[in-house]
């Protein structure tokens, strides 16, 4: 009995033993994994953090799988959101001002265009205004003008070295005053007989001025270099209103010359090109210039540098209204330019290149400088395409 006792108690004791040590692995296994759990915890929230800022030397090395790509991306994005756009705004100082007194800055909008973009773009707008500018060929290998129709030819062969237009009638301007200067000449009048203007020379057509007074008395040869060199319209009228008949005979002798001429899509309807009904086409005029220089005083009149005459007791310089006649580098026979509005700026001339008569008809172009600048184009283009034509043409006895 007391054995049986004995053994009851040492089972209970050996009970009670085994769940206080199974009580306390419990807490130890337990406490292990929330330490675990904190561990594991940490090191994601380390791993989140080296996400989002990369180690720079990681970052420099070429890195592979989803997570290590995600922040080369953001990386990317944030050097795309900071790179500089190619439209660059700048407030000027006037700007500045401007919006220190509380108005809106004035924005000076630098834009960037890819060399071959602004080569390609090269036609009438830049043309226009810059009489350097490069040599430009279309796709047929012509220079680029600005110029809406135009004729250019060598007078002793006949050869058409360029055209574009050249059998649309339009109205001509001051070209007119080739004309108005043969019909003069050929009625034989005396160059020294004194010519007054007078209220029928002042332009009531256009209304432009003139520096030639009202009483001004020059001679004949006066007025017509006038009219000629700087396309001086009361010269013109002057001459025309002192013709055997009148201004009206004057215009029908001016026709009656055209028809002569050949030139038969031309009109004349004054003698000083104010009027738009004065017209004609490029290859007429052509024919015009060729025959202008035939007269030795039109070519020395027209290519003249400058001239002083007495006006009211005061000498006044009158200018070439044909810049290139004062170049050295053009040899000119002949010159002259003309603009209204309806004709746009024109200008013809007789030139020698490679000792050949060049006519260059030139009509119809917008801006001051663009007669001119077609000019030297089209003779820098013969001068490296067509030196062969030019050269090799026949020498005439007597030039």
């Amino acid at each position: 009995m007391k054995v049986r006792i004995l053994i009851a108690a040492l089972a209970a004791l050996f009970a009670l033993q085994s769940g206080v040590a199974s009580a306390a692995t419990s807490r130890t296994s337990a406490k292990s994994a929330s330490t675990t759990k904190a561990k594991v915890t940490k090191a994601k929230t380390a791993d989140a953090k080296s996400a989002t800022k990369p180690d720079r030397k990681l970052a420099a090395a070429p890195v592979a799988g989803k997570a290590a790509a995600k922040p080369a991306v953001r990386k990317a994005e944030r050097r795309v959101a900071a790179a500089k756009p190619v439209r660059e705004a700048k407030v000027t100082r006037a700007g500045r001002q401007a919006l220190a007194r509380g108005k809106a800055p004035v924005m000076r909008v630098s834009l960037r265009k890819p060399a071959a973009a602004a080569m390609a773009v090269a036609p009438a707008a830049v043309l226009a205004e810059d009489p350097d500018t490069p040599l430009a060929l279309d796709a047929s290998g012509m220079p680029v003008l600005a110029s809406s129709a135009f004729y250019v030819i060598n007078q002793r062969t006949g050869e058409v070295l360029l055209e574009r237009n050249a059998s649309d009638v339009l109205p001509i301007a001051s070209i007119t005053k080739l004309m108005t200067a043969m019909v003069v000449l050929d009625a034989g009048l005396s160059l020294s007989e004194p010519i007054v203007i007078t209220d029928e020379d002042i332009d009531q057509l256009k209304g432009t001025g003139s520096r030639l007074a009202l009483g001004t008395t020059l001679a004949r040869e006066e007025m017509l270099q006038l009219a000629l060199m700087s396309s001086e319209n009361r010269a013109a009228s002057a001459l025309a209103r002192h013709y055997p008949g009148g201004e009206a005979a004057f215009v029908e002798a001016m026709n009656v010359k055209a028809r002569l001429l050949g030139l038969w899509n031309t009109r004349f309807h004054d003698g000083t090109g104010l009027n738009p009904a004065n017209v004609s086409s490029p290859r007429d005029l052509a024919k015009l210039v060729a025959a202008s220089a035939s007269y030795p005083l039109i070519r020395e009149f027209s290519t003249a540098h400058e001239r002083y005459v007495p006006v009211h007791g005061r000498m006044l310089r009158f200018g070439n209204t044909n810049s290139l006649v004062r170049s050295p580098e053009w040899a000119i026979s002949v010159s002259k330019t003309g603009y209204i509005s309806e004709a746009g700026r024109c200008l013809v001339m007789q030139t020698w290149l490679h000792q050949q008569p060049v006519v260059m008809v030139l009509m119809d172009s917008n801006g001051r400088y663009t007669r001119t600048a077609d000019a030297k184009r089209v003779r820098r283009w013969l001068e490296q395409t067509a030196p062969q034509r030019l050269a090799a043409a026949p020498q005439r006895v007597g030039g």
